[in-house]
């Protein structure tokens, strides 16, 4: 799809593919084996001026649309899961509905560190008892009356304005324990259903938020994926993202938006295994040739690169149309859920290829294959996708 890119499209997908294979690549495998947010090459990225890609100039961004956005995570993920992961959540989840729905001030305050790369974001929806039925949370946020100062510290002040006082665990949380902000996802009307619930921004350096886990996964481990609690955590009035109520609709749309991304990540994944799986088929010669010659090899390689290419085609169309401003929510649900399933699929085959070695941490596609799985589990199940697309369908 390289002739229909824009030049600066391609100069930015340029500009990422060789920090990738400079400075991502030699410590991939590390940074899984060691469990470590590699925060160092966030700063880098941050340097780089794509921390905020589709975030608005005005607010630190680089300008950028969807397509732009979608072709950064896509590199990212070809060298990294797990970077490309934590970068993902924190542009689509955490800054991009700063952007879409907060105030002049919250833009100021909390957007800009976020688009220049200051501090990571997070994003805090699923709870330990909710699973795919996201709206079903036990999170509260009920309105308080202010403390005036000498009630928090002892000094004597007037009560300004009110509080709002948040309690409850959220679950599965990614960049929590690095983020600067977090975006919370609470009841502040009980038995609203969607209606009832708000978004909240919250700085981990609130009292009452702790990071009460983290977690060893399966892969991705260089990305923290965290369990928060939040006990009377008291944060001011201005801190509600958009009106009461709103949280469910801004959940919806943002979630159009990091489908897409995830899309974009699940075929980053998917190359990555692929161009790994293909120089191993080149080089390894059995029976006096390369493996890459055999007709079950070469025919396993061709259908790799053609579901890539087929994912691929359909995220950067729905980023495309993203960008044109039309509702994508039907194909935003069909890229993840094809992509995700692409991701996994050429993961494994990559593995195959490789046979014994493939099984090793010598060699990438193993983590490949345990990163892509988690492609079909984040931001919506496949069969919530299909869910999703049933109802598109009217069904």
């Amino acid at each position: 799809m390289d002739f229909t890119l824009p030049d600066e499209h391609r100069m930015i997908r340029e500009t990422v593919r060789d920090f990738c294979d400079e400075e991502i690549e030699p410590i991939a495998q590390e940074i899984e084996d060691e469990h470590r947010f590699p925060e160092e090459v966030f700063d880098e990225l941050a340097k780089l001026d794509v921390m905020g890609v589709p975030i608005s100039e005005e607010y630190g961004g680089l300008g950028g649309d969807q397509l732009m956005y979608a072709l950064v995570t896509e590199e990212l993920g070809r060298v990294s899961g797990s970077i490309g992961l934590s970068y993902a959540a924190h542009v689509s989840l955490a800054s991009k509905p700063i952007e879409l729905f907060g105030t002049d001030e919250q833009k100021e305050e909390w957007l800009e560190p976020l688009a220049t790369g200051e501090y990571l974001g997070s994003w805090a929806l699923t709870e330990p008892g909710s699973g795919s039925d996201a709206s079903d949370m036990d999170t509260t946020a009920e309105k308080s009356e202010a403390r005036s100062a000498s009630e928090r510290s002892g000094a004597a002040a007037e009560k300004e304005g009110d509080e709002w006082v948040l309690n409850g665990t959220k679950q599965f949380i990614t960049n929590a324990n690095v983020a600067g902000s977090v975006l919370v996802k609470a009841v502040t009307e009980p038995g609203a259903g969607y209606d009832g619930i708000s978004t909240f921004i919250v700085d981990p350096e609130d009292d009452g938020f702790e990071i009460s886990a983290v977690w060893d996964k399966m892969g991705l481990n260089a990305s923290p994926t965290c369990e928060i609690t939040l006990s009377d955590v008291r944060i001011p009035e201005d801190r509600i993202l958009g009106d009461p109520g709103d949280g469910w609709d801004q959940t919806k749309k943002t979630l159009d938006g990091g489908r897409i991304s995830i899309a974009a990540l699940s075929v980053g994944l998917a190359q990555g295994a692929f161009e790994a799986a293909l120089e191993y088929a080149k080089e390894r010669e059995q029976f006096g040739q390369p493996i890459g010659k055999f007709d079950a090899v070469r025919d396993m390689l061709v259908e790799m690169d053609r579901k890539i290419e087929r994912a691929r085609l359909l995220t950067h169309k729905a980023a495309v149309m993203y960008d044109e401003g039309e509702d994508v929510t039907r194909l935003s649900s069909m890229a993840k859920l094809d992509a995700s399933e692409v991701s996994r699929e050429v993961a494994e085959d990559a593995v195959q290829v490789l046979g014994g070695y493939g099984y090793t941490t010598d060699f990438a596609p193993q983590r490949f294959f345990r990163d892509a799985k988690l492609m079909e589990i984040g931001e919506g199940t496949s069969e919530i996708q299909r869910l999703v697309l049933g109802r598109e369908l009217g069904l």
